[in-house]
């Protein structure tokens, strides 16, 4: 088998090489200080998975940490190349998007980026939860390291952490003088440029900002209008300033802004439609036919204000205050052709505050946190489903508003020098509002869309209705050393993501749409070990993991007469097993090998689901599958560095990813599922002896892999059999240039 083959070469790659996902190996570090390479120091890791800093040994928790720097000097644009350096996890471009985010860890995710559905894993940015998708697909720029938290995170982060946590960490200013530029030029007419400066002020108060400009051509073309598909356009920049006004105080305030131009993403006619000439597969597979128009643009902006006050010598506080706010305008064509078939024009607006606050312990043989936690947000849209060859527009539109209040602890405590117990809890009441509007309209496009005149001739849908979820999810650990540098450790924990309202839900179709949806849980099991060994020559993480999933929130879409009709279904429930293992060796500062390997084994035990044919509801189990989880995820890399005499430093790194065959949806496609690939990706980076200059060359997808990261389904001659594909990109080679002062 194909598969097999693939995976036992890298399995036996990694074996041989033995590393971890970390590229390059480069250090995660606190937030105060930069990344470093893995050869300097102890090799050790400092993360704020449990909201402090600990050794990356030290945590039960399953945790990958890559720095900036590593990402950086490896090629990667965003956050999706996490993709190829951690295990059991999938993180996307949205289909039919340029900046949404789809992310699933470990089977549990959410592809739906409809206002008011909310995703599985939870982003942070500098600890500020960021409620919506849309805008999230975070460039790598001004930014000190990511972490990968899998598993449910809801004690410590609460709601919609029920598959884990992804962390951007940006950059501290720190007290010295620094500035850098970073231009890059690369295929497809790449032209990157990105600034960033750090300015003290007085002693103790500095402010800094970074600015980034992104620019490409399409990976294709619209073949219709002539217009680029896959390219780039966004400018982002982010300003803070930090002040430490005594040894016990400091304050952070920090605000960013994003802007992306680019044009929207149409997708690839998988299936003909007859012999009509316009519904027939044609060019390459980032080509379209769309002619649904080609304006694009979201725009996602910020502030936020830490402020550290340290009490005593043992305790902490700590404000975190943020709002954020995002708008989309974009027009998606289903059909991928000229006429509008299946044409949705739409847009999205979405505004958040929250409030965090937190009172951080830490003693000899006590470490923990405890806070509360508010969260306000609106999240609102409408788009048109223009289905032309019935002549029929449906209107949607609506607005889900949510109040979130939660109180947390977390603590852990040293039983002895080597075993210890950690336990925590997390009460989190939700109250939701939603409205949701429908309405059916003779001809093509609504009011909202361009036709002022239009008048509905059917109501589908118009309420507004509230609800409330609580819910208490606690987590118990165990760790036990039984040798310095190794930590042995058992956990189980309870996830939670909050129920809520259909913004496309359909009161004719599915009555029962007008009581929203009830929460999903997961009760999730954990064994593992971290270690360092060989005098921290090779550090190995390993974790086995069990959970059950129940009352899962699944979206599905299908042809109801002459509409698209939409339901959010509590299915039922499931169970997920696998492992994960993460390899590191750094036997010396010129050689460095890094790998991992993952397995997840998801299975539906109960899906419960509208039979559109006989519109009774029936247990589907048998025939679904979970999407965008592959079984196995692999990657590994090797770094060999050089220094010449006044020359210079030289480091090259090759680097494998592979992932196994996996559904775009949980009803399996033989025609959108994909088949497993691997990518094979190389960067080679000089180095000045002062460290003030690098130029470096990468190239990403070596063997121009074409696979599929999202697609639509909507077959049938209404629809005009609109089976469109999403692509991941293709071969590309950039050179780098960076200037630091």
């Amino acid at each position: 088998m194909i598969t097999r083959t693939r995976m036992l070469a890298l399995l036996s790659a990694a074996t041989m090489l033995g590393g971890i996902a970390l590229p390059s190996a480069a250090l995660a570090q606190t937030d105060a200080a930069p990344a470093a390479d893995a050869n300097e120091g102890n090799g050790e890791i400092v993360v704020t998975a449990r909201r402090r800093e600990e050794s990356l040994i030290d945590v039960p928790i399953s945790v990958t940490a890559i720095s900036g720097d590593a990402l950086t000097r490896t090629g990667a644009v965003d956050i999706t190349a996490l993709q190829d350096k951690a295990p059991n996890m999938t993180l996307q471009v949205a289909r039919g998007s340029n900046s949404t985010l789809i992310a699933f860890i470990r089977g549990i995710g959410q592809q739906d980026p409809v206002w008011g559905f909310e995703p599985g894993v939870g982003l942070y940015v500098d600890d500020v939860y960021v409620a919506r998708p849309q805008g999230a697909v975070l460039d790598i720029f001004d930014i000190d390291r990511v972490e990968v938290l899998r598993g449910p995170q809801g004690t410590l982060y609460g709601r919609n952490t029920i598959g884990g946590a992804i962390k951007y960490v940006t950059r501290r200013l720190g007290d010295q003088f620094e500035a850098k530029i970073r231009g890059s030029y690369g295929s497809y007419d790449q032209r990157d440029i990105v600034a960033s400066v750090t300015l003290p002020i007085t002693e103790g108060f500095s402010v800094g900002g970074a600015f980034a400009y992104y620019k490409r051509d399409g990976f294709g073309k619209n073949l219709f209008t002539g217009a680029d598909q896959y390219d780039k356009d966004v400018i982002a920049g982010r300003v803070s300033a930090e002040w430490t006004g005594t040894e016990r105080l400091s304050i952070r305030v920090a605000a960013d802004y994003t802007r992306d131009d680019s044009n929207p993403r149409h997708g690839y006619r998988l299936l003909p439609n007859g012999a009509l000439p316009d519904f027939q597969p044609i060019g390459d597979v980032y080509d379209t036919r769309a002619g649904v128009g080609d304006d694009n643009r979201v725009v996602t902006k910020g502030i936020s204000g830490t402020i550290e006050y340290e009490l005593s010598d043992a305790v902490t506080l700590k404000s975190i205050s943020a709002y954020r706010k995002g708008h989309t305008d974009t027009v998606i064509d289903f059909d991928g052709t000229p006429g509008p078939v299946l044409d949705i024009p739409s847009f999205y607006k979405d505004n958040q505050f929250t409030q965090e606050v937190q009172a951080l312990i830490q003693t000899d043989r006590v470490q923990g946190v405890v806070g509360l936690f508010y969260l306000d947000n609106s999240a609102s849209g409408a788009f048109d489903t223009v289905i032309g060859n019935a002549n029929l527009t449906t209107l949607t539109s609506g607005k889900v508003s949510t109040k979130s209040y939660a109180a947390f602890a977390d603590f852990s405590v040293d039983v002895t020098d080597r075993f210890s117990v950690s336990v925590g809890g997390r009460y989190t009441s939700d109250k939701r509002e939603g409205t949701v509007f429908r309405a059916d309209y003779l001809g093509i496009r609504s009011p909202l869309f361009g036709r002022p005149t239009a008048i509905p001739f059917r109501i589908r849908t118009d309420y507004t209705n509230e609800r409330t979820d609580k819910k208490f999810t606690p987590r118990l650990s165990l760790s036990y050393k039984p040798v310095e540098d190794v930590n042995l450790y058992a956990s189980w924990s309870r996830g939670y993501k909050s129920g809520g309202f259909d913004p496309r839900g359909d009161a004719i179709f599915t009555p029962g749409t007008v009581n929203g949806y009830k929460p999903e849980t997961v009760t999730a099991y954990e064994a593992g070990m971290k270690g360092a060994f060989l005098d921290r020559t090779l550090f190995v993480n390993a974790a086995g993991f069990y959970s059950r999933y129940r009352d899962q929130q699944v979206t599905t879409q299908f042809l109801s007469g002459t509409t698209v009709v939409s339901s959010v279904d509590n299915v039922g429930k499931s169970r997920i097993y696998g492992w994960e293992l993460e390899l590191r060796a750094v036997p010396d500062r010129d050689f460095q090998v890094n790998a991992s390997i993952g397995y997840t084994n998801a299975k539906f035990q109960q899906f419960l689901t509208l039979d559109p044919v006989t519109l009774t509801v029936k247990d589907f189990a048998d025939q679904r599958v979970f999407q965008n989880t592959p079984k196995y995820t692999a990657n590994v890399s090797a770094t060999l560095g050089k220094d010449v005499d006044g020359v210079g430093r030289f480091t090259i790194t090759p680097a494998l990813s592979f992932r196994s065959a996996y559904s775009l949806f949980e009803v399996p496609n033989p025609v959108l599922d994909q088949k497993a690939y691997e990518l094979v990706d190389l960067s080679i980076v000089w180095t000045s002896p002062d460290k003030q200059f690098s130029i470096s060359g990468h190239g990403r997808n070596l063997f121009d892999r074409k696979y599929r990261i999202g697609g639509y389904n909507f077959p049938g001659a209404l629809l005009g059999n609109s089976v469109i594909g999403f692509y991941g990109p293709p071969r590309t080679f950039t050179i780098t240039g960076e200037v630091r002062f």
